[in-house]
């Protein structure tokens, strides 16, 4: 016996099977890892693979879909009055702790590929604005530049993604504490 096959709702599901897909890659990235397997994240979505290829058609495309709404929230709190680089990098951070796959991806591409150069420029600007006030501020030494700021939160993704996920946070406190004396004043 085989089990009930659903229903084809042909184009009116494409809206949900995009987002049950880009909720299922998050969780994918976020627990295995940016080689996670597609054949998985399109079970967890309740889809074919057919369908996670007609609206993703390859693996980086599928993250940069998932990767969206991370930049999209470290865009959003920049644009807050009085944010300081200090809660981007928090953010980052934050992120970075639940899922070290994007901040790998935008700091250190494994190739250069102009969707993830975009992104890694939408970050870099985000990084850029916050570092010069906290130089105006006397904050942060006057010689760091964004790309050390870049360097350094790629650094710290790379450490991260060597520890087990519930000492993320820990290690994370212990990287920052020890850059900071590299680019605080």
């Amino acid at each position: 016996m085989t089990a009930a096959r659903r229903p084809n709702r042909g184009p009116k599901a494409a809206a949900h099977n995009r987002a049950a897909l880009i909720a299922a890659a998050r969780e994918a990235f976020a627990t295995t890892g940016y080689d996670a397997s597609l054949t998985d994240v399109a079970r967890a979505a309740g889809v074919g693979q057919g369908s996670l290829y007609r609206h993703f058609p390859d693996r980086l495309s599928l993250a940069l879909a998932v990767f969206e709404d991370s930049i999209g929230e470290l865009e959003a709190l920049a644009a807050e009055p009085g944010t300081t680089l200090e809660e981007v990098l928090a953010l980052v951070t934050e992120q970075a702790i639940a899922s070290t796959t994007f901040v790998r991806l935008v700091t250190m591409p494994p190739q250069p590929d102009p969707r993830i150069l975009a992104i890694r420029e939408r970050l870099a600007r985000l990084l850029a604005a916050g570092l010069a006030e906290a130089q105006r501020a006397g904050r942060v030494r006057g010689s760091v530049t964004t790309g050390d700021l870049v360097l350094a939160v790629g650094m710290m993704a790379l450490m991260l993604a060597e520890v087990p996920a519930a000492e993320r946070t820990e290690t994370a406190g212990r990287i920052w504490e020890l850059l900071r004396h590299g680019i605080e004043r």
